[in-house]
């Protein structure tokens, strides 16, 4: 299986199992009364809508640079991720809002809380499965959306096992008040999720650099190659671009060197940098060493 269709699978896995998870979080919500049930599947509607703008931006990140987009469609994905962050965040305010509704108006109405347990249970497991798949092919891919909707997912995890504690606690105790103060936890911890995720994506957007980690990594790779055949470089600029990297270099070599040797040498480099950070488009400009120089 291609990695583009690996792609697409994995969105439109995604899509289906949120679907499932939202109509049984609303029966099982709506049956027992419950607001942090309830607000498990606002969660997962925003889930919802983040998967189908997963799979729409991986269809189109995928798509070859043409004349309107001469640097490809990669940018689609970082939006798509940083407007996932955005509906994270509304869920999580729409949440708050409701819970404090039901804590000053209706906290004492009675629950039936085991269909919501078994229906809690089947989520966790669920979006277990389906985010560990999503990181899977995000990683073997450098998909930010499908990282950003694993991410998505993965709070999903946390935040049912959370509401379905506190079923089981309301269900033991019978103490009723314990259903929105539940539904607020889960909302402060879905919107560190959402911040962490619009933060990221919003830096490949706004062409930020890439991460201190990745910067070292390519100035290693070079600084290997020094008191050999290279004499310095400078201008060093790398950014994100959905599932790529755009790296711009000025490479100095020894003034005798020959333009296929100094060739060679660049072809090595971007073998290496494109093995340490993945996908990778690389520009290595070559300049004799005389030129005036601004080594790191």
């Amino acid at each position: 299986m291609n990695i583009l269709t690996e792609k697409k699978l994995a969105a439109g896995l995604s899509i289906s199992s949120n679907a499932i998870i939202i109509i049984l979080k609303l029966i099982a919500g709506i049956i027992s009364g419950s607001i942090s049930i309830i607000s498990e599947a606002i969660h997962s509607l925003s889930d919802f809508l983040a998967s189908v703008l997963t799979f729409f931006a991986v269809m189109k990140s995928s798509e070859p640079a043409d004349e309107c987009h001469p640097f490809g469609h990669g940018k689609y994905e970082d939006m798509s991720g940083f407007i996932e962050g955005g509906l994270i965040i509304f869920a999580a305010f729409y949440i708050i809002y409701e819970a404090c509704r039901k804590l000053f108006f209706g906290a004492n109405t009675e629950m039936d809380t085991t269909l919501g347990i078994y229906v809690m249970l089947f989520a966790v497991v669920a979006n277990i499965l389906v985010s560990a798949y999503l990181f899977h092919v995000a990683k073997k891919s450098n998909s930010v959306s499908l990282f950003a909707d694993g991410e998505h997912l993965r709070t999903d995890v946390y935040s049912s096992l959370g509401v379905m504690a506190g079923l089981i606690l309301i269900k033991i105790t019978g103490i009723n008040i314990l259903d929105p103060i539940i539904a607020i936890c889960v909302a402060l911890f879905i919107v560190k999720a959402g911040y962490s995720i619009s933060k990221e994506t919003l830096n490949n957007l706004l062409d930020g650099s890439l991460p201190a980690k990745d910067l070292k990594a390519i100035k290693d790779i070079i600084n290997s190659y020094d008191n050999k055949c290279i004499k310095g470089y400078k201008n060093l600029k790398a950014r994100r671009s959905g599932p790529s990297t755009d790296i711009e270099i000025t490479m100095l070599f020894p003034n005798e060197m020959t333009i296929y040797e100094c060739h060679n040498i660049c072809d090595e480099i971007e073998a290496l940098i494109q093995e340490k950070l993945g996908a990778s488009t690389i520009i290595i400009h070559s300049e004799p060493e005389n030129c005036k120089q601004n080594k790191h």
